[in-house]
Parts: structure tokens; sequence; C-alpha cells
């Protein structure tokens, strides 16, 4: 095939991939770009597969079809609760190619004794370090999410001096390979990344996964980058740095959500167990129980009711009966809004994944700059499972782990509804005295069973 058609076809499917991102960015646009991306990528399979000397494609028709039924099964049945895992498995799915193809494209030239230029050994090197890394490191941010593995930071001592010592081996063994040429300092390479990966991501907590899953996201782009200058691939080398600049950037953009830098992040382990704090001087007494019934009086009065989904709105899996909530509110005239927290749940856009879901219209979900101005407005705010993002300690306590940390100023309502299983710290580990505030109302429980009883104390009265 003409280099100048292979050429065309690769700016064309990068072209394609820069427009997916672009209609990924928004709601509106995301099946779309989603569509345009998956065109992309369908045409660089196709022409990079003419464009090789293939002797046999039975192998690969295999694998096309393996892949394509597991990604319509996991695109099917997996629910949108647990997307957050998902793309996890496929941060590290990505990863994990990355560093197998880089290894069999060395192993290949040297068997057909060609010569490896430095711009291969370099990036072989780093797609093995950076795609062991991705997916060990995705691997136990799955486990996390998935409650396999504790979700609070694993936290020990000297650990920064191990994870030093296991980067400075990984560097060392990929210099010595590059040397040598030979490939058993790459499996020793990938064995000592694999293990930094796993050690950089154990010290996390779940509340830091938002940004965990898009900078592994990035590196499993930059890996993916590197594996196409092992390739001389223009495609991979090009979708690669989307990825891994489009990550690098939403991981920036969490990091701003909740001001913290990504050092803080990657090793301050919030979310770890803090000095001890009496719940009894924050709750005691202060705490206001309410039924569905009575928190539906209140509503029949209300003007303006905000809904603030968080976390355990994901877990009780009450997407569909907050919009039918919603739906009766508005049938008696109420105006509803949804107040969105970049960092809520468990990825970024976890929230408005989950309200899309259930067909509530983007234009009623208000992220936080755009809504916070208008609680003292508010005549109810509905906290959903949410806690570390609607703690006012963020903005009164200066030795708080949350403090300075953007949040969703719902305490400024007028009364707020907290739907909550019970007053057990979120993942900053702190109590919030939004709980025992004076216009704070508490309905304990489950809260997609909380909603319906909610809905059906409105329907009758």
């Amino acid at each position: 095939m003409p280099q100048a058609f292979v050429n065309i076809a690769y700016l064309i499917s990068s072209t394609l991939f820069i427009f997916a991102l672009k209609g990924l960015s928004h709601p509106r646009t995301a099946v779309r770009g989603n569509l345009l991306g998956a065109l992309g990528m369908l045409i660089a399979i196709v022409v990079t597969l003419m464009d090789k000397s293939i002797v046999s494609y039975e192998l690969i028709i295999l694998g096309f079809i393996l892949g394509s039924a597991i990604g319509a099964i996991s695109a099917l049945k997996v629910p949108m609760t647990s997307m957050p895992q998902m793309v996890a498995i496929f941060n590290g799915f990505g990863g994990g190619a990355s560093t197998l193809v880089a290894a069999l494209a060395f192993i290949e030239a040297i068997e057909l004794n060609k010569a490896m230029g430095t711009q291969e050994t370099v990036a072989t090197v780093a797609s093995g370090l950076i795609g062991a890394v991705t997916f060990w490191g995705s691997m136990v941010a799955f486990a996390k999410l998935e409650g396999l593995i504790e979700e609070r930071p694993i936290r020990y001592k000297g650990e920064q001096i191990v994870k030093i010592i296991f980067a400075l081996a990984s560097i060392i063994f990929g210099i010595i390979f590059g040397m040598e040429k030979n490939m058993n300092y790459y499996w020793y390479l990938v064995a000592t990344s694999s293990i930094l990966g796993v050690l950089l991501t154990i010290p996390i907590g779940g509340a830091d996964m938002p940004v965990v899953i898009s900078l592994l996201n990035s590196y499993s782009g930059l890996a993916a980058c590197a594996t196409g200058f092992v390739l001389n691939n223009n495609v991979l080398i090009i979708s690669g740095s989307l990825v891994g600049a489009s990550g690098i950037i939403l991981t920036n953009l969490m990091c701003k959500a909740m001001n913290r830098s990504l050092t803080n992040v990657l090793f301050g382990g919030f979310g770890e167990i803090v000095a001890e704090t009496d719940e009894d001087k924050v709750y005691g007494g202060k705490i206001k129980s309410a039924s569905p019934e009575e928190i539906a009086m209140l509503l029949e009065n209300a003007r303006r009711v905000v809904i603030v989904p968080g976390y355990g709105m994901a877990v009780s899996q009450a997407q569909f009966a907050v919009r039918d909530l919603m739906k009766v509110l508005e049938s008696k005239g109420i105006e509803v809004e949804f107040a969105i927290h970049p960092v809520a749940g468990r990825m970024p856009g976890h929230m408005n994944v989950l309200l899309a879901e259930a067909n509530i219209p983007y234009e009623k979900l208000k992220e936080m700059d755009e809504i916070n101005p208008t609680f003292e407005q508010t005549d109810v705010s509905i906290v959903i499972g949410a806690n570390d993002v609607v703690n006012p300690l963020a903005r009164t306590d200066s030795n708080s782990p949350i403090a300075g940390m953007p949040i969703l100023d719902v305490d400024k309502s007028k009364t707020v509804v907290v739907i909550k299983r019970s007053l057990a710290p979120g993942f900053a580990g702190i109590p919030n005295p939004l709980f025992a505030a004076d216009n704070t109302l508490m309905l304990f429980g489950d809260a997609k069973k909380m909603v319906q009883e909610l809905i059906n104390a409105l329907k009758e009265s």
C-alpha cells in the first residue's frame, strides 16, 4: 500500500480523534464524539492491517472477536454505578498492551538482526516502565473501587523511600537494557515498575479516585505514544499524545477542584485516619431526625429545591428515583436544579453520567461555581449521599484535611435535608458540622428507599 495513502488515512483518523475529544467535552455531543472516535480507530486499524505484511490473520480475527465480545458484554451488562471500575480496567489494559507490544517489537528486531536505534530503545524502556505502572496501578484502583481491598489509604513508615528505591531500580534496569539490548533486563524493568505501580496507588484513598483515574488514563496514553515510537506508527503516537495530554489536563482540573496539588494527592494520603475528633462535640444533642412525611410537608411549601447527588446515590442506584422525585416536585410548580461537585463520586463526571442515565435534562445540572451563589435563595437543598463536598469545615477549619477545598455551599440554604445511612464520616475521616446545623434535617436510611418514600408522601399530600 502506498505510504502516502497510509499517512492520509492516519491523518483522517487523528482528526477524528480530535473531534471526538471535542465532542466528549459536552454531554449533548458526547455520543457523536464517541462514534467519531470509534470510526477513527476503525480506520487506523484497517489501514494498519492492510499496510503490514501479515502471513496469517487467524489470531488477529480471533482477538478481534474476543475483544469485541468482551467490550459489547461489558457495555451492556456493567451498571453505570460500576463505570469507574470499568474505566480503571480499560486504563490498565491500555498500559499492559503497550508494555507487551513494545517487548514483542524489540524481540522481533533481535530475531531479524535489525538494528534498534536510540529512539526505539528509549521508547521501549518508556513503554515498559509507564505501561507496567499503569496496568498495576489501575488494577489496584479497580480493587479499591470494587471493595476488594481497603479503600482508605494504606500507609506505612518509610513508604516514600521504598517508592524511590523501586523507581531508581526501574531506571537502572532501563539503562542496562539500553546498553546490553538484553530482554531479561526489560522484564526486570517491568517487574520493578509493576511493584512501583502498586506502591503508588495503595496509599491513595477512594475520595481521590477521580484524580487517580484521570492520571492513569494519561499514563496509558503516554505508554501508547511511546509504543508508537517503537513501531514508528504515526497514528499511535498522535492518539497516545492526545490521551496523555487530555488526561493531564483533566487531572489538573480535578486537583484545582479539590484545592490540592497533584503531589499532595499522590503522596499526601488524603483519607487516612486523622487524629480522632470527638463527634459528640459536633453532633451531641444537635441532630434533628425527620420522617419522609415531614420532609414532604416541607417541600410542599418550597418554591426552589436543589438536589446534591453524591457517592451514596451511586451506591444505592437511586438516580431513577431521584428523577421521579424531580418530576413530582415540578408537577407541583417547584423549580428543581442539581448541584454537581467536580469530584463527587469515584471518577470525573460520575454524577453527570448517573443523572444522564436517568434522562435528567443536562440544563438542570449546575456546576459548583454557577450554583453556589444561588443557595441563599434556595428553600430546600436535598443532599443525597454526599459528605466531604458539602462539609463547611473546608471553609472554617484551617487544620482540617479538606481545608481550602471548594465545596457546595448548601449550608446557606434556608433548609437542608440530608439523606444518609448514618453519621459516618466521608473519606476525609472527619465529622460534618452540616449534619448538626440548625437548618438541617437528617433522613436516615438507604438513599433509594428514602427517596421513594419521599415521593409516596408527596403524592399522598
